[in-house]
C-alpha cells in the first residue's frame, strides 16, 4: 500500500494543467473559503461552453480537479453547469475524504459560474 497522498491522475493533472489561465471577454465566478481560491472563466457560443479556464491557489487536488472540471465541462450545454456536482469528480481522482471541504470550493465556483451565465443568457433573450 502507498502512503502516496495523490493518485497518478492528480499527479499528471497537476503537473500539465491545460486549461490554466484566464479568458477575456467572458463570464467569470470565483470562490475563496478555507484558504483557497478559485476562478473559473468561461465563454459561451449558442447556449454551449465553448472554452474554460481557471486559476487556483490551494493543494494539488483543487488544482487536478478544476482542470478536469474543465476539459470535462468544454463544448457541453452551459446549463449543465447547474448540475455539477464534486462527487464524481471526488472518486475519480481518488480524493480523500478529508480534502472534501477543498473540493466543494471548486463546486462552489462551478454553480456561481453557471447561475452567472444563466442570468446573463435571460437579460440578452429579453433584449431582443
Amino acid at each position: 500500500m502507498s502512503n502516496d497522498p495523490y493518485s497518478d491522475r492528480v499527479r499528471a493533472l497537476f503537473d500539465a494543467p491545460a486549461h490554466a489561465g484566464v479568458l477575456d471577454g467572458g463570464f467569470s465566478a470565483r470562490a475563496d473559503d478555507q484558504g483557497l481560491r478559485i476562478r473559473l472563466s468561461a465563454t459561451t457560443s449558442n447556449g454551449e461552453i465553448s472554452a474554460l479556464r481557471f486559476q487556483a491557489w490551494g493543494c494539488p487536488h483543487l488544482i487536478a480537479a478544476a482542470e478536469a472540471f474543465c476539459a470535462g465541462y468544454e463544448q457541453r450545454s452551459a446549463a449543465d453547469l447547474l448540475d455539477f456536482s464534486a462527487s464524481d469528480l471526488m472518486q475519480s481522482l481518488a480524493v480523500p475524504v478529508e480534502k472534501t471541504g477543498r473540493i466543494l470550493v471548486l463546486e462552489d465556483a462551478v454553480r456561481s459560474l453557471g447561475c452567472i451565465v444563466r442570468e446573463t443568457s435571460t437579460q440578452l433573450k429579453k433584449e431582443d
